[in-house]
């Protein structure tokens, strides 16, 4: 039953005759599992939290960067540095103290990857890279979870519900990963700050369809929206069964080699900055693209971007240290798999945190020198 406070939380969704008490109840009962906790996983969380789904996974291993702040709605300046998991906890109390959250702050991963899903009734993925997407459909196949997805990109975003009774998975309608050169990535493009809350809460609309039973769930079909010029469309796919019976124990694992650190050696900042100052300095390779390496890269470092990096491997020495470092060392643990892979490359460093880091600790360093 519910309580007093409950009912009167909850009025405008118990005078809904398709919710009511019974769908209420459904709502506090369910356990949702959110991978993510960035620009698609606060509206979502926040919505889910308002309605009063009962348990609230959050799934993120990153902290709140100031770059977050322009669409990641959830933090302010006073949450700089934390764990993004435990402050999007926070806030979900703030939002509804009846909501009980549980906080893993961590990624998403093959060796995690079946505890957390299968301890869940529904998951919403808001995370932003191919390699976790492959690896929570899978999962989600394992153990017969509905999986609520979404996806943003500069001013356009998506969304879709996979292997929902039966239905089509995120295999169905992308049976293959794309590759390290042809994947979006919206740390280096850049994203509309409101695009992120648009998709999620269209992403928390279909998980509590979903929790309910209610309406025409986005069950093989695909909702794309332009910011832009505002226009929406749908495309329908099919069940491809070659492709929705793959799961956990018959997918190829390169489609999440990203996820499972294999070979890929760290620095980190403090280790860099005493390194570069000593006399045997590594070589240093920024995996960005032009604009980005134009607008500030550590001294002395050479550009050969992601997308081109076949092009100048080459170059590379192939004894001395070579540190590999991007935004926010996402790119950069992509290039030095890669480098490892399919070059040889064994001398490689990636850059812990990337760019963002160097600068957060420099700066640090240097407000404490003038104090």
């Amino acid at each position: 039953m519910l309580t007093t406070e409950e009912r009167q939380i909850y009025r405008r969704h118990l005078q809904l005759p398709e919710i009511g008490e019974a769908g209420q109840l459904r709502l506090k009962n369910a356990r949702v599992l959110v991978v993510g906790a960035g620009g698609l996983g606060c509206p979502i969380l926040q919505y889910l939290a308002a309605a009063g789904v009962g348990t609230l996974g959050i799934v993120d291993a990153d902290q709140v960067d100031r770059s977050n702040l322009q669409r990641q709605i959830l933090y302010g300046p006073a949450d700089l540095g934390q764990p993004k998991a435990e402050a999007a906890a926070r806030a979900v109390k703030r939002i509804n103290p009846l909501v009980h959250t549980e906080v893993h702050s961590c990624r998403a991963t093959l060796g995690n990857v079946r505890e957390l899903v299968s301890r869940y009734d529904v998951v919403v993925d808001g995370s932003d890279n191919f390699p976790t997407r492959y690896l929570l459909n899978d999962a989600c196949v394992s153990f017969n979870r509905p999986l609520v997805s979404g996806a943003i990109y500069k001013f356009e975003g998506q969304v879709s519900v996979f292997n929902y009774q039966g239905g089509p998975t995120y295999r169905c309608l992308f049976p293959q990963p794309p590759s390290a050169q042809e994947a979006p990535n919206c740390d280096a493009t850049g994203v509309l700050g409101v695009l992120p809350g648009l998709v999620g809460t269209a992403q928390a609309t279909e998980a509590l369809k979903v929790i309910l039973g209610i309406g025409e769930v986005l069950s093989g079909r695909l909702w794309m929206f332009d910011a832009l010029t505002f226009q929406t469309r749908t495309l329908k796919f099919a069940r491809r069964p070659e492709q929705a019976t793959i799961n956990l124990d018959t997918a190829n694992t390169r489609d999440y080699a990203d996820l499972c650190g294999v070979g890929v050696r760290s620095i980190s900042v403090a280790e860099l900055h005493e390194q570069l100052e000593s006399g045997h300095p590594p070589f240093l390779l920024d995996v960005r693209e032009p604009h980005e390496y134009a607008a500030g890269h550590l001294p002395g470092a050479t550009l050969l971007p992601l997308s081109s990096l076949e092009k100048g491997v080459a170059t590379l020495p192939k004894q001395h240290p070579v540190v590999v470092y991007c935004r926010s060392g996402r790119r950069s643990a992509q290039a030095v798999e890669r480098l490892q892979t399919e070059f040889g490359l064994t001398n490689l460093l990636n850059l812990d945190g990337g760019i963002l880091a160097w600068e957060d600790t420099m700066t640090d360093a240097e407000n404490n020198v003038s104090r």
